[in-house]
């Protein structure tokens, strides 16, 4: 794939991928409530999402998703079930300070929850879904694709997304460090509550 292309490519999807969206929404308020344990295996989850519907758009198999909606569903709402019962808990938290954050890690044996989570998250995330099957084949000439070239766009999506996400873990991080009180990192817990909440209802009304 020529350098050009995958430039624009990459410009084009940082653009939309900062632009904030529900996936945003989500990895804030999993920060904010939870620290920044767990949340690697949840950011590669979205971008696994990316990843799947990349792919679909590449192999021109969007029909494919029109003809099972029904499976996008179900991760519709299982996906939102697990928003909301993830808001369920940080609502009820007495609060997270950084140096209790070790406390509140993610288990091992939920990190494929998380992972999960991630994934239903960008599978049912609209805006994903519009970039790759709608304005990516008038940014990537898509009869020009052969392996090679699929596998530099995919790292290409990859490095680019990762950045944009280490863009916002690093301010909510840091965000969150400049709040040292009890009370405040229970209002912000459940701040991030509402907002997990909100994401969980517009995933399943879209």
């Amino acid at each position: 794939m020529e350098l050009a292309v995958l430039l624009f490519f990459a410009g084009t999807l940082f653009a939309a991928a900062i632009t904030p969206g529900p996936g945003i929404a989500a990895l804030l308020a999993r920060i904010f409530g939870q620290g920044m344990r767990g949340t690697p295996m949840f950011v590669v989850g979205m971008i696994c999402g990316d990843l799947f519907w990349f792919t679909l758009a590449i192999m021109g198999l969007a029909a494919i998703a029109t003809n099972y909606a029904i499976v996008f569903v179900v991760l519709k709402w299982l996906g939102a079930a697990y928003l909301l019962y993830v808001a369920w808990g940080m609502w009820n938290s007495k609060g997270v300070t950084p140096t209790q954050e070790g406390d509140a890690a993610v288990k091992a044996t939920s990190r494929l929850a998380v992972l999960l989570a991630g994934l239903s998250m960008n599978l049912s995330n609209p805006k994903v879904v519009i970039f790759y099957m709608a304005l990516m084949p008038n940014i990537v000439p898509m009869d020009k694709i052969g392996l090679l070239a699929y596998w530099e766009l995919a790292a290409t999506m990859a490095c680019v997304l990762f950045i944009v996400f280490g863009i916002y873990a690093y301010l909510a991080v840091s965000a969150k460090k400049l709040m040292s009180s009890q009370r405040a990192f229970k209002r912000l817990n459940r701040g991030s509550s509402m907002v997990m909440v909100g994401v969980a209802a517009t995933m399943v009304t879209r």
